[in-house]
């Protein structure tokens, strides 16, 4: 929509600003990476601000979200991660400023790696997994050692080799598996 100003019409700043927050409302949510740069987390604010920056073009935008869609990642999410967010751009009138509200935050590479391995693990102490009272003690030596490997690999002669010189009374069962191809996981998962 073009606008009939001049300089005997100009539009107060305050309408302008109106007219960019509408136009940007309009904008639907969007996926957007970049490198966390700032972070703000002020005790007991139910906000948290940081800064996305795109490094390959130093440019940065503002991000507010809820304080729990943040903590859902704050284990693995500090200044200077690589994240993508879910967000809604906004128009903040008052000072003209534009940020984006996020509604989901997932770290991306080994954050990645690193959230899916803590959320693993919240999952594993909710069921109890990591309580002392299901901890046995192990063995000052074993009797037996279990040993998942492909068939004739080097690393099975390694492990075999290197036990036994060290400690020749060693026993191992050696499970024989295909670590390669199509087959391998349903042929390695099985009890």
């Amino acid at each position: 929509m073009a606008l009939n100003t001049s300089a005997e019409a100009p539009l107060p700043v305050g309408e302008v600003s109106r007219l960019i927050g509408g136009w940007i409302d309009r904008l639907g949510a969007v996926w957007v990476e970049g490198q966390i740069t700032q972070l703000s987390r002020r005790p007991g604010a139910g906000v948290v601000f940081l800064t996305l920056r795109d490094p390959s073009h130093d440019i940065s935008v503002g991000v507010t979200c809820y304080r729990q869609v943040f903590d859902a990642v704050a284990d693995v999410v500090s200044e200077g991660a690589r994240v993508v967010v879910h967000c809604k751009p906004e128009w903040y009138a008052p000072r003209g400023q534009l940020s984006l509200r996020a509604a989901e935050i997932k770290p991306v590479g080994v954050g990645e790696l690193l959230a899916r391995l803590e959320q693993l693990k919240k999952s594993l102490a909710r069921e109890g997994l990591f309580a002392p009272e299901r901890k046995k003690p192990l063995p000052f030596l074993p009797q037996l050692i279990g040993l998942v490997c492909g068939r004739a690999s080097a690393a099975e002669r390694d492990v075999l080799e290197n036990a036994r010189h060290r400690w020749p009374a060693v026993r191992f069962e050696v499970r024989n598996v295909p670590v390669q191809g199509c087959t391998r996981c349903r042929r390695s998962c099985r009890p």
